[in-house]
């Protein structure tokens, strides 16, 4: 099964596409919110089978007029998205950092990214690799992990066994 998974923001979004078959990363970037509404129904991100963002929540904290942003392009991508609404799937933060990491405490995207070296490690040197030698994880920045550990944990707790 291929996943877009998408880490939004309130202008620009990051994106990865993922093989839950193979643990593979087959396409990965960040572009504008409009561009990628733009890009849903045309080949640009690839064949895709589900959708998987990232949603926000307030936890009882009080949140700013970004959250707000980032909640309307959700709904957006939500509406735009070419296999309809059963086709798209949220996952909260906390659900990642309890998946990837065993507990929401002190967790932040330094300890996920880590996370997931080591799960396509064991190394940096493995998992990201070299000019040389480049590993499955190569090329990846910023919250291009952040999307990448959204469908890692959707495809690990929320697929059955048979599909990823």
């Amino acid at each position: 099964m291929k996943i877009l998974s998408i880490d939004p923001g309130t202008d620009q979004s990051a994106w990865v596409l993922y093989d839950t078959d193979t643990r593979a990363v087959l396409n990965h970037g960040k572009e504008n919110n409009a561009d990628m509404i733009f890009h849903f129904a045309d080949t640009y991100y690839g064949a895709y089978d589900a959708v998987v963002i990232e949603m926000v929540a307030g936890y009882g904290k009080p949140v700013g007029a970004e959250i707000f942003e980032t909640a309307v392009w959700i709904g957006r991508f939500m509406e735009a998205c070419p296999l309809g609404l059963q086709g798209v799937h949220r996952v909260f933060r906390r659900e990642v950092k309890r998946h990837l990491c065993g507990s929401e405490n002190k967790v932040n995207d330094a300890v996920i990214r880590q996370r997931i070296i080591d799960l396509y490690g064991p190394g940096k040197e493995k998992a990201i690799g070299t000019t040389k030698q480049r590993g499955p994880l190569w090329g990846l920045r910023a919250d291009e992990w952040s999307a990448l550990a959204v469908a890692i944990t959707y495809a690990e707790t929320q697929l059955p066994r048979t599909a990823q």
